[in-house]
C-alpha cells in the first residue's frame, strides 16, 4: 500500500492518521468528561485535564501535519461520483472538521493563559502570552465547550454518513479509508 493517497483510496499515512486521530479526539473528549466524577483538588481530576491538554495539543500538531499532507496528495476519487449537493456537503463537512480540531486546542490554551495558568505539553511548558484575565477566560472557554459539544454531532454526522455511503449509495466514501485487507 502507498503512504501517500492515490486515485483510488488513501494512502497508509492518510487512514493511520485518521484513525490515530479519531481515537485522540474519543480520548479528548472522555478526560473532559470523566474529570467531573472527581471533587475540585482530587489528584485523579488533575490527572485528566493534563490528558485533556495534552491530548488536545496532540490532535493540534496532527491536524497541522494531515494540511500540509494534504496539500501534496489530493484525495482519491468516490466511485461512482456523488451528486454536486453530496460533494460540496462532504467539503463542508470536513473543513468544519478541520477547523474545530485546529481551533479547539488553540482556544483551550489561550484560556489557560488568560486565567494565569501554563499549559504543559509532555512536560514542556508552554509560554503565557497574556496577562491574566480571568473575565475573558471563561468566555474563551465557553466558546472551547460550545464548540466541543458542536464536535461531537458532526463527528456522529460524519460516521453516519460514511456508512449512509457504503451501505445505501454502494459508493467506496467508506472503503477509500479503511486499511487494505491482505
Amino acid at each position: 500500500m502507498a503512504y501517500l493517497n492515490t486515485r483510488q483510496r488513501y494512502g497508509s499515512l492518510f487512514i493511520a492518521l485518521h484513525w490515530i486521530m479519531l481515537l485522540l479526539m474519543a480520548a479528548v473528549f472522555a478526560t473532559i468528561e470523566l474529570h467531573e466524577n472527581f471533587p475540585k483538588g482530587d489528584p485523579m481530576r488533575g490527572l485528566l485535564m493534563r490528558w485533556h491538554f495534552q491530548l488536545g495539543l496532540t490532535v493540534f500538531v496532527l491536524v497541522v501535519l494531515r494540511l500540509v499532507l494534504k496539500r501534496m496528495a489530493p484525495d482519491p476519487e468516490i466511485v461512482p461520483a456523488p451528486s454536486r449537493l453530496q460533494h460540496l456537503g462532504a467539503r463542508a463537512m470536513h473543513a468544519a472538521l478541520y477547523l474545530i480540531m485546529a481551533v479547539m486546542p488553540v482556544l483551550g490554551y489561550v484560556g489557560r493563559s488568560l486565567g494565569g495558568k501554563t499549559t504543559y505539553f509532555f512536560g514542556i511548558g508552554l509560554p503565557v502570552f497574556w496577562g491574566a484575565d480571568k473575565d475573558l477566560a471563561e468566555n474563551v472557554f465557553e466558546l472551547h465547550s460550545l464548540i466541543g459539544n458542536t464536535a461531537y454531532f458532526l463527528i456522529g454526522f460524519h460516521a453516519a454518513a460514511a456508512l449512509f455511503h457504503h451501505y445505501f449509495m454502494r459508493d467506496n466514501t467508506l472503503t477509500r479509508m479503511l486499511p487494505e485487507r491482505k
